[in-house]
């Protein structure tokens, strides 16, 4: 059983490489044609993530979504395990999605080019201005009307314990007036742990929290809005984990 992990993992990863390279494809060629993102963002949400995670043998469990408003534009924050979080979050959040990532993923193939075509943001954190510049690039997406998805810890967690969010993209909600969704995911660091590539099959379980209203707070109060979101994250993570649903 041992030597066949890793032949299988290698034809996941082989398989995972195709696949989202196809799909990237035809979203590029999809935003060139309709001159639109929504399109390409549909396809992430409807065939390549629910793709990817069929590919790990992975289960999908989700918890929380009547407590959004689709409706409105939403700020979600959530807790960063594993590269598996992506398309678990596409499939699990029922609305067009912009994810928040490192400046240095806009020069990798494909995955780059897709974020750049959707309208992805990319976070700059070089200096106060570059990071000003990124701020300012996620208050237009909200204003637009757009859901955005950060993950304020900035790296994956080494451990799968919640690190401490960082304050600054919480500015973009707290002036366009978004709600903060927090969400806990619980799973992703089992099936793909950091370091090479070593799918194994499991549940994800996705935690949609209640929205925080940003409504009246100031731009100075963006650290606290940030800590109050990572302790509703730790909450419900705390939670999974030892089994208890919320009535």
């Amino acid at each position: 059983m041992r030597l066949l992990w890793p032949l299988l993992n290698l034809l996941q990863g082989v398989y995972t490489i195709a696949w989202t390279s196809f799909w990237v494809t035809v979203a590029l060629l999809s935003r060139v044609i309709t001159r639109r993102p929504r399109p390409g963002l549909l396809l992430a949400r409807r065939i390549w993530a629910p793709g990817v995670l069929a590919i790990g043998s992975v289960r999908l469990e989700i918890e929380g979504l009547e407590r959004l408003d689709l409706s409105a534009p939403c700020f979600f924050t959530a807790n960063h395990q594993s590269w598996v979080d992506i398309p678990a979050l596409f499939v699990a959040l029922p609305v067009p999605l912009l994810f928040l990532g490192k400046a240095e993923l806009a020069r990798v193939p494909f995955l780059g080019w897709y974020m750049s075509a959707m309208g992805m943001v990319f976070i700059d954190r070089r200096g106060r201005a570059a990071s000003a510049k990124s701020v300012e690039r996620i208050r237009r997406r909200l204003a637009e009307g757009w859901n955005l998805l950060s993950f304020p810890e900035g790296t994956r967690s080494p451990d799968g314990q919640v690190q401490r969010f960082r304050s600054a993209t919480f500015a973009a909600a707290i002036e366009t007036g978004v709600p903060v969704v927090p969400v806990a995911l619980d799973g992703p660091q089992r099936i793909l742990p950091r370091g090479g590539f070593k799918v194994r099959p499991g549940t994800v379980r996705v935690v949609v929290g209640e929205p925080i209203p940003t409504a009246g707070l100031t731009r100075g109060e963006r650290a606290a809005l940030a800590e109050r979101a990572q302790r509703e994250v730790e909450v419900m993570l705390e939670r999974l984990r030892h089994g208890i649903r919320k009535p």
